[in-house]
């Protein structure tokens, strides 16, 4: 794993020659040996299509290539940090919250119709995630940002798992997602998003969950 955490607010990354990782522009602190920093134009591994899809969806998230040897301390906007691990399966999550990943993961780009039909663009207008999210898939590790800490629940075929859909950080596994509601619809007059709708997870998995309701 390329990512040691210093501390909540920040982690520190090795950078060999050879290899390469992808940080959001600006999240660099410091770094102590050779290292470049380009700007991105290709969307990571996902290649051209995959930063068309982010632009069309208004969620392109720039990045940095990282190259060379030393060592990077990554950080922005004093967000808490989660390093997650990956051993080959796919991590759904949101496009802003990457502060860097390894640069073997393949990078794309997932419509959320496809999970959940209809509701599925619903629960992305609903939540402000919009209608696409990123995956990243492989052997690697990410860095992903969120208010207030987060906390790994796992997912059971015989235990879904319930998350306010503003709480929501990321999920990995053979997970399905749905939006429901236990309110009808006289008592969704005048609410916000908030309790009003849930995100339903069910299958295999992991969902990451933020101690806060305020997106970044």
């Amino acid at each position: 794993m390329p990512f040691r955490e210093i501390n909540s607010r920040m982690v520190e990354a090795t950078v060999s020659p050879g290899q390469r990782l992808f940080s959001q522009r600006g999240a660099m602190l410091a770094y102590k040996g050779e290292v470049s920093f380009t700007p991105n134009l290709q969307g990571g591994q996902g290649g051209v299509m995959s930063m068309i899809g982010r632009r069309v969806a208004d969620e392109a998230t720039p990045l940095m290539t990282v190259e060379g040897s030393g060592t990077v301390l990554f950080g922005h906007g004093g967000h808490h940090i989660q390093v997650i691990s990956l051993t080959g399966d796919t991590l759904y999550v949101e496009a802003d919250r990457l502060l860097a990943f390894d640069g073997t993961l393949q990078q794309g780009t997932m419509f959320m119709g496809s999970q959940g039909g209809v509701m599925g663009m619903v629960r992305g207008q609903v939540t402000g995630q919009g209608l696409f999210t990123t995956t990243l898939k492989g052997q690697g590790a990410v860095a992903v940002m969120a208010h207030g800490g987060v906390i790994e629940v796992p997912i059971s075929p015989q235990r879904p798992v319930h998350v306010d859909p503003q709480a929501y950080v990321a999920h990995h596994g053979d997970v399905r997602n749905k939006l429901s509601s236990a309110l009808g619809l006289r008592d969704l007059v005048g609410r916000g998003s908030g309790e009003a709708f849930q995100l339903e997870l069910s299958g295999s998995g992991s969902v990451y969950v933020q101690a806060s309701e305020e997106k970044l």
